[in-house]
């Protein structure tokens, strides 16, 4: 009986963590589309830190935290901003310098870890949004992976495997109706 109950259990946790890995990957997916493409939750959005221009705070391969929107020309030295570049990359690099222009505001930025500050001021209108703080080492390389192509087929594996567990679930649960229903039979004739 206790087998019974130990096997029941692990059935029962198996089945959960598969489940509840299937709807976050869908849930990622979904929001990313949604959003055009950025996970975002409560107002805040994750990117990906690509290169070590801001180590040591910011590790390549990080996932942060920015809060998109607001008055663009609010910010000040040593606040770290996300923007696009005239490439149309985005970037975030500190402050260095404000530099009020009419109406606008333009920042020299800097990496941590560049020697030197970046070439182009950036306009206010060219930030995204402002660095909060929250960093997650290493996981960015994976978000990166999961938003390719290649990636994309790797987030259907959770809903393929529950998908077989639940066909040997139903499997084993009919095996086993099958085995009482003979025996069940026989009980009432004798």
């Amino acid at each position: 009986m206790k087998k019974r109950k130990a096997v029941r259990w692990i059935n029962n946790t198996v089945s959960l963590f598969l489940a509840a890995l299937l709807i976050l990957v869908a849930s990622i997916v979904i929001i990313s589309k949604a959003s055009g493409g950025e996970p975002q939750a409560f107002g805040y959005q994750i990117k990906t830190v690509l290169s070590g221009s801001m180590e040591p705070d910011i590790k390549t391969g990080s996932i942060i935290a920015v809060k998109p929107g607001g008055d663009m020309t609010r910010f000040k030295k040593n606040d770290v901003i996300t923007f696009t570049s005239d490439e149309n990359i985005l970037i975030t690099h500190r402050i260095v310098k404000v530099m009020p222009s009419g109406n606008n505001v333009r920042y020299q930025t800097k990496g941590d870890n560049n020697d030197g500050p970046d070439m182009n001021p950036v306009m206010s209108q060219n930030v995204v949004a402002e660095y909060t703080g929250f960093t997650v080492p290493y996981v960015g390389y994976a978000l990166h992976f999961l938003q390719s192509k290649n990636g994309a087929w790797l987030m259907l594996i959770p809903g393929f495997l529950l998908m077989i567990y639940s066909g040997v679930t139903v499997w084993r649960a009919l095996s086993e109706v099958e085995k009482e229903a003979p025996n069940k039979g026989t009980e009432n004739a004798g």
